[in-house]
């Protein structure tokens, strides 16, 4: 069964931990200095927040999958929706390693479909030049992101 994601960049952490903790009525399953990350079940919400120098906002969207066959099923979706998309496998980011597609929507909104590994100690790979013949930094591939402008 497929999660909504969502991750929004935040300008204060702790001020969005506070205010997110009492929209949703729980506390984050994931705190960090710099991330926070909520797993709902009513709605079925995968939510991440982070302070990462990106420009407040909704940063990207998508779908949490449970499993490699769902993975590949969104897989054939996405490629049918957008010929551009981005594939990353054993991709570290948010503290953990996932394997995930890419695309762009018409509004240039880009949608993250992904199946978590396993949980990490560190946020992700920072420094990397991403590209979409390569595992990019963090979260949004710059292809993605330049395919928007």
């Amino acid at each position: 069964m497929k999660r909504f994601h969502v991750h929004v960049a935040v300008n204060e952490l702790p001020e969005s931990v506070r205010f997110y903790s009492e929209l949703f009525g729980a506390e984050p399953s994931v705190l960090r200095d710099d991330y926070a990350k909520w797993m709902l079940e009513d709605p079925r919400l995968n939510f991440a927040i982070s302070r990462r120098g990106q420009a407040a906002g909704v940063n990207h969207v998508g779908f949490q999958v449970e499993g490699e066959e769902e993975l590949r099923d969104m897989r054939a979706r996405l490629k049918v929706a957008d010929a551009s998309l981005i594939e990353q496998s054993a991709q570290a980011c948010c503290y953990a390693k996932s394997d995930k597609y890419w695309v762009t929507d018409p509004q240039g909104i880009a949608w993250e479909t992904f199946h978590t590994l396993e949980a990490i100690p560190v946020y992700g790979e920072e420094g990397q030049v991403p590209s979409k013949s390569s595992a990019s930094a963090c979260c949004v591939p710059l292809a993605a992101v330049r395919s928007r402008d």
